[in-house]
């Protein structure tokens, strides 16, 4: 068994699982907030929406950079054999976005709960609301270009 491809495997499908399940959860509690104003206020959906879909970017970051390892490998080829070294780098440059995903979207999925009771309080808050959910965002945005970054430029013969 190649150690090394095995670990960089197991760091790309971290980073989909748990940046997924961070998604799934903001989402999710973003959801739950939207159905509960939407029960009274049906003509905020198109608003909810907005705020509700943010979240899931995190689970998206994860999947690109879960992807470009597949690619880098060759997995859908004949795989290029990665020393155990070279797959521990790789695992860990997957952690990022992994760690950093599933924090992030749960985050993002609270202050889209509070977004979603502003705009149920005063609708034209929206502009005012994205804002807040693009502060927590972009801390995922610096995780995902360093876990890219990291499986992209490591050199592999």
């Amino acid at each position: 068994m190649n150690w090394g491809n095995f670990y960089a495997i197991l760091g790309a499908a971290l980073a989909v699982i748990v940046s997924g399940i961070g998604s799934a959860i903001g989402v999710g509690r973003a959801g739950q907030a939207s159905a509960a104003l939407l029960g009274k206020q049906p003509d905020k959906f198109g608003n909810t929406m907005i705020l509700q879909v943010m979240p899931s970017t995190q689970g998206l970051y994860g999947f690109v950079v879960a992807f470009m390892m597949l690619i880098k490998l060759n997995a859908f080829g004949e795989m290029v054999a990665l020393t155990e070294a070279q797959g521990w780098i790789l695992f860990a440059y997957c952690m990022p976005i992994a760690i950093v995903g599933l924090i992030s979207a749960i985050m993002q999925g609270n202050v889209a709960i509070g977004c979603i009771n502003l705009i149920g309080k005063q609708e034209k808050q929206l502009g005012h609301a994205i804002p807040m959910l693009v502060l927590v965002e972009i801390f995922a945005i610096f995780a995902f270009i360093v876990s890219i970054l990291g499986v992209m430029l490591l050199q592999i013969a």
